[in-house]
């Protein structure tokens, strides 16, 4: 991983007559901190520590696999270890323009002074101990005795309690570095006595700067496109990328084409996935069938092809909310211009409705024993509903029409760029449905039973409660909380009579016979008075759940006929109106819920509310 002019590397010397074949993730790995790329954050803060002379006992380096932890490891024990044969060089310094008297030793790690150590294979106390032990003895040669301890996080309990008091309180000639990527293991007690360095992932255009750098040096032809592909696999690991382009170049045997790259990761063709994803868009459910069979034939995994397509939505998306993204030049130029393209078009609802519906077929490919016919279920899904407006858009829509129906380009249906606002009074579309306490007549009229306020004694006893009908007094059991009475009350009695203080109705079938006694008791203490219940064995009226639901019923059938409501509903096969509810008890106008119904291949909870 060295720029053109750096030092010379023992490891990137020419491959001279029988000598083993070493991989570019060796052959170019740095040796000095102007090497490293895409860690300016972590050379500033050493450079200027060395520059002050406050150097810490200890570092711990953090960051996911391939980002040059053991590098910068090796980089700082050579740093404070520089040394010139001349004695030129008095102290640590980053400034290493040349190999100095220990520089060698420490790069191929096999300097006294410069003590390795692989916690995932030495975990336990007694490797700690031996640390311990030698910590005391002063460097041999070099200026300080630097460990280096590999994937720290994998040390025992025991032997992190055993490094506590040596790492707190060093020799002056001792210092530690840890590299670990698994931080949130490591004790806090340990991370409190080091100085935290977090290894970013390197930028996918500064990795392809940096290998399109080292197959000139490898004199190896290799076209921009290909360079983008192995820089995103690598995902900022600049070790992956590396072994990536030492296998591309054995695979191309010769000038290293996109395609090949693609054909060695098993990636489907970009371009291809564009046309694709252009099909899916319009709702053009054969041509995504030929394009996806197309691709199967030629070795694509169906898995794959889902990924990259979520990946392309992910871009254009990206695109969409920051125009800039569109100049990333890990991108090909087709993708650039064409995510432009449908970034103008498409809006953020409809993009985050493909996203969310290729994110849970992609787990249903993974899990089904046919992959192939999972993955094109999965896009008949998404072009079923590609021409299909989101339900704000589509009352937005017939709103500007007048009642007409909603607009249809090509197939797809007219979409803003950017989202309509969803509607104050959406619901869930789950949402239970609240059953109003109250007779039919109040019910139809929206208002609310009101009880006669507590009537004063004027012998100074304490007040009593009115109640004047059946309604107020389940509106009563609901004032307090005592859903149990509210709901034998709404629907397991039918009332027969009732008088003030005396109440007889007939039972359901099902209705609990213990409950009689108790309402008795219960209504006499909330009102103050004295409440006789009889059951009764007339018929009597129905009772307040089934008026309830009828007339519940009665409104969903109104609204169905309404011509609005009937347009929406033919936009969405297999919808229902499930709730009718009244914004405001002076206003005629209805809230109304709609159910997508078990046979849209859209899933509920990707669903909106009308």
């Amino acid at each position: 991983m060295t720029d053109a002019g750096a030092p010379p590397n023992p490891d990137s010397a020419g491959q001279a007559g029988n000598a083993p074949y070493r991989v570019l993730a060796r052959k170019y790995r740095p040796s000095s901190f102007d090497d490293l790329i895409g860690q300016e954050a972590v050379v500033r803060t050493v450079s200027n520590a060395f520059e002050t002379g406050r150097i810490p006992q200890a570092w711990i380096l953090t960051g996911v696999r391939g980002v040059g932890k053991t590098t910068t490891a090796r980089i700082l024990a050579r740093a404070l270890n520089y040394e010139m044969p001349d004695g030129s060089v008095k102290g640590p310094t980053i400034h290493m323009p040349s190999l100095g008297v220990h520089c060698q030793a420490i790069m191929e790690s096999r300097h006294m002074d410069v003590l390795e150590m692989d916690a995932a294979s030495h975990t336990g106390v007694d490797d700690v101990r031996q640390i311990n032990d030698s910590v005391r003895y002063a460097p041999a040669s070099a200026r300080y005795k630097v460990y280096i301890i590999d994937e720290v996080h994998m040390l025992s309990t025991a032997a992190f309690n055993a490094f506590l008091k040596t790492l707190e309180e060093p020799p002056e000639h001792a210092k530690f570095v840890f590299a670990t990527t698994e931080i949130r293991k490591v004790p806090v007690t340990v991370l409190s006595r080091c100085q935290r360095f977090d290894l970013r992932r390197v930028e996918a255009d500064v990795l392809m700067k940096h290998l399109a750098n080292i197959a000139a040096k490898e004199s190896v032809e290799i076209e921009p496109e290909a360079l983008g592909i192995i820089a995103r696999a690598a995902e900022g690991s600049v070790r992956d990328s590396l072994s990536l382009l030492d296998q591309a170049i054995a695979h191309a045997a010769g000038a290293v084409k996109a395609d090949a790259v693609r054909q060695m990761l098993g990636l489907a063709d970009r371009t291809r996935v564009i046309d694709l994803f252009e099909s899916l868009a319009r709702g053009d459910i054969a041509s995504a069938f030929k394009e996806f069979r197309d691709q199967y034939d030629v070795g694509a995994d169906p898995i794959v092809v889902l990924s990259d397509l979520a990946e392309f939505v992910n871009f254009v998306t990206r695109v969409k909310v920051i125009p800039a993204t569109a100049d990333n030049v890990a991108y090909g130029e087709t993708e650039r211009v064409r995510a432009k393209e449908f970034a103008s078009k498409i809006s953020m609802r409809v993009l985050s409705r493909m996203w969310q519906m290729l994110l849970k077929g992609i787990a249903e490919v993974q899990a089904a024993t046919r992959p192939a016919a999972a993955a094109e279920m999965v896009l008949v899904r998404i072009a079923y509903v590609a021409d299909l407006p989101t339900p704000d858009e589509a009352i937005k829509m017939l709103e500007q029409n007048g009642g007409g129906s909603p607009v249809v380009n090509g197939g797809s249906a007219a979409r803003s760029s950017a989202p309509a606002a969803p509607m104050a009074s959406a619901a869930p579309i789950s949402a239970p449905v609240r059953m109003p306490t109250a007779s039919p007549s109040a019910f139809a009229g929206g208002a609310r039973p009101q009880m006669a306020a507590p009537a004063p004694d004027p012998h100074g006893a304490a007040p009593q409660l009115r109640i004047t009908s059946f309604t107020q007094l389940v509106a009563l059991a609901g004032q307090k909380r005592d859903l149990l009475t509210k709901g034998a009350l709404e629907g397991d009695m039918r009332l027969v009579r009732f008088e003030e203080g005396r109440l007889e109705v007939a039972l359901e079938p099902n209705a609990s016979k213990t409950m009689i006694s108790e309402l008795a008791k219960k209504f006499e203490l909330w009102t103050g008075r004295r409440w006789t219940v009889i059951v009764s064995n007339e018929q009597g009226q129905p009772t307040l759940r089934s008026v309830n639901q009828a007339a519940k019923q009665e409104h969903a059938r109104t609204a169905e006929a309404d011509p609005r409501v009937q347009e929406v509903l033919s936009r969405f096969p297999g919808a229902k109106v499930v709730e009718v509810r009244r914004l405001a008890p002076e206003t005629p106008e209805t809230n109304i819920n709609v159910d997508y119904g078990t046979d849209d291949p859209l899933d509920s909870s990707d669903g909106d509310d009308l």
